[in-house]
């Protein structure tokens, strides 16, 4: 899996063949995909989004926006990027984001699952809050 910068054609892509969870995930939040859709978007025209790649398909997207010393990222992804391959990618890939956002710590917000506890905390996520609904996980500044 590779990393690369992200175009509106990536997005397109990734939210024509969105994974169900993915869906679910919006909803649980309160965001419609077209919401989803239109905040990723917004960062990607600021240069702020990766396109995830495996053998030329794109996965998934992500992208970032900072406020308050805060990296907050948005995601989108097809059911085929949900596997346990990807999770080392993403350990190392999500510390890279953090360097290009002068390491401020990285916040991520998703809907309460067990399964999404574990994969945040396989990449080095906190949970540092919940309410019925969602969750929001931190990814500390690194001191080293």
């Amino acid at each position: 899996m590779e990393a690369r910068t992200a175009t509106p054609q990536d997005l397109s892509h990734v939210f024509e063949h969105l994974a169900a969870r993915m869906s679910q995930d919006y909803a649980t939040v309160g965001e419609t995909e077209g919401k989803a859709k239109e905040h990723l978007l917004m960062d990607l025209r600021e240069g702020r989004g990766h396109a995830l790649v495996e053998g030329g398909k794109t996965l998934a997207v992500i992208t970032w926006h900072e406020n308050d010393g805060v990296a907050y990222t948005s995601f989108a992804a097809d059911e085929e990027f949900f596997s346990a391959r990807t999770v080392r990618f993403c350990k190392r890939h999500i510390r890279r984001i953090q360097q290009l956002c002068g390491n401020s710590p990285i916040r991520s917000v998703s809907r309460n699952r067990p399964d999404i506890d574990r994969w945040f905390a396989v990449i080095g996520f906190s949970k540092i809050e919940q309410s019925e609904n969602s969750a929001t996980f931190e990814l500390p500044a690194r001191l080293d």
